[in-house]
């Protein structure tokens, strides 16, 4: 059936089935159709063959897989799933999909396309929009750097709100100049939802006047002698942060900015479903036993493991550097007075000598060439003398700086641990009885063909 091209023929069929059965309202290039909502996704496929891969989920293997671009309408009914190879780019996907998915159902235009940051694209919007679509994404995190980045910011409203009328978000119109990889053509200038979630902060440049001189600035003068023995480390300022900015932008000359954000936000529940469906028949959609009970979050308890260790052993190496630096500093101060006071005993004898050269009246040729000669021989033998004192406390020198240096490394340590509390979330291990049923039960199903099995 694959050799026949089947395949095209029962893609066609499920377009138009699907067209009919949401009831997808046909629409001309000039009007104005609802938004539909595209995403690619892809699923490992284990075989000894080589075939091209993809990034697989949230796990960081690269493993030979293909690639599917799903489109579904503005309710998150499932409209076409094409398949493709796995290194299928989405930016090649939409086109192909929106295609097969108008050719099989004719009448239909679909103007409105909303999707992931995948298409993030200056060339692949511009296209689009030349052929009278209007597309809708999110700027990646490397083309801007804050609200600087955008021009003619309008004011923030509320966007969400929970049920004490606390807001979670809020939103303001923008715009945003997208460079073109031509650096001869314009820009592309697109409409901008600024989005702001009030819940995610993230870290932000701090201005000069709130950046400490050092890092022990912020601490109390009385406890600031770090060098003494007995010092207890505190954790370290805070990093400076913002509300988590998340700019939905749209190649649309005019939209309202509510408008515009809660369409994109509505993508994300509708895209799970889309996944959903397809996945549905497999019987791999979802956790079928809901019950859960809270438990550690492992994730958490083993960056506090490692996090804590390192702070035990760095406090371990302070002290033990700290003490090698004060070792190192006493022996240098005694070496320093040993060879100083040597040196002037050897001078003493020195002078005792050329005052007997001066007695007897030798000429001052004679003189001088033999203070010269007393002079090196004394020199010669404090040299050595001295070197041993510089080594000293060169060594003094780096302990303390090492010292110094796991002092502020704890800080930075203890500062992690607060973070790391203050972000942790609780995790729950969901009742997996239910599922090891339904496996069981499919499993059977399987071998036998009898819905009993």
């Amino acid at each position: 059936m694959a050799i026949a091209n089947a395949d095209e023929a029962f893609t066609a069929t499920l377009a138009r089935w699907t067209s009919a059965l949401w009831q997808v309202k046909a629409s001309s290039q000039e009007a104005t159709s609802p938004p539909v909502y595209v995403d690619g996704h892809r699923k490992a496929v284990y075989t000894q063959t080589l075939i091209p891969r993809g990034l697989i989920g949230n796990s960081g293997k690269i493993l030979g897989c293909r690639a599917l671009v799903l489109l579904h309408d503005d309710q998150g009914h499932p409209l076409l799933a094409t398949t493709h190879r796995g290194d299928l780019h989405l930016t090649d996907g939409i086109p192909s999909v929106l295609t097969c998915y108008e050719q099989a159902t004719e009448a239909l235009h679909l103007t409105h396309l909303v999707v992931d940051r995948e298409a993030m694209a200056a060339d692949f919007l511009a296209q689009l929009n030349v052929q009278g679509r209007t597309m809708t994404t999110i700027l990646k995190t490397n083309q801007y750097s804050g609200l600087d980045s955008f021009t003619n910011v309008g004011s923030f409203v509320p966007l969400t709100v929970d049920r004490h009328g606390t807001v979670l978000r809020e939103v303001a119109p923008a715009q945003f100049l997208l460079p073109r990889p031509d650096g001869d053509e314009e820009p592309l200038r697109l409409t901008v939802a600024l989005m702001r979630d009030l819940r995610r902060t993230v870290s932000c440049s701090a201005s000069p006047e709130d950046l400490p001189r050092a890092w022990w600035a912020d601490i109390r003068h009385e406890e600031v002698a770090w060098w003494q023995e007995g010092w207890q480390a505190t954790p370290a300022p805070a990093t400076p942060t913002e509300p988590k900015l998340i700019p939905i932008v749209t190649t649309a000359e005019q939209i309202d900015a509510v408008t515009l954000a809660q369409t994109y936000i509505h993508r994300w529940p509708a895209q799970e479903n889309v996944i959903k469906d397809f996945l549905l028949p497999l019987g791999l959609d979802t956790n079928h036993g809901f019950a859960k009970t809270p438990v550690i979050n492992s994730e958490v308890a083993k960056k506090r493991e490692a996090l804590e260790k390192r702070c035990a052993n760095v406090q371990r190496f302070r002290e033990a550097a700290r003490e090698k630096a004060h070792r190192a500093s006493k022996l240098a101060t005694k070496l320093w007075n040993q060879t100083k006071k040597h040196g002037e005993a050897l001078y003493r004898v020195l002078n005792e000598q050329l005052q007997a050269l001066e007695a007897q009246g030798v000429s001052e040729g004679t003189y001088r060439a033999e203070r010269k000669k007393l002079k090196a021989e004394v020199d010669a033998q404090l040299e050595p003398l001295w070197q041993r004192v510089y080594r000293v406390q060169e060594k003094s020198h780096q302990e303390s700086t090492k010292h110094e240096r796991y002092c502020r490394e704890q800080r930075d340590l203890l500062r992690a641990l607060e973070d790391l509390a203050a972000k942790e979330r609780r995790m729950y291990e969901l009742d997996h009885r239910k599922d090891q049923i339904m496996t069981g039960g499919l499993a059977g199903l399987g071998e036998s063909g009898d819905v009993g099995a």
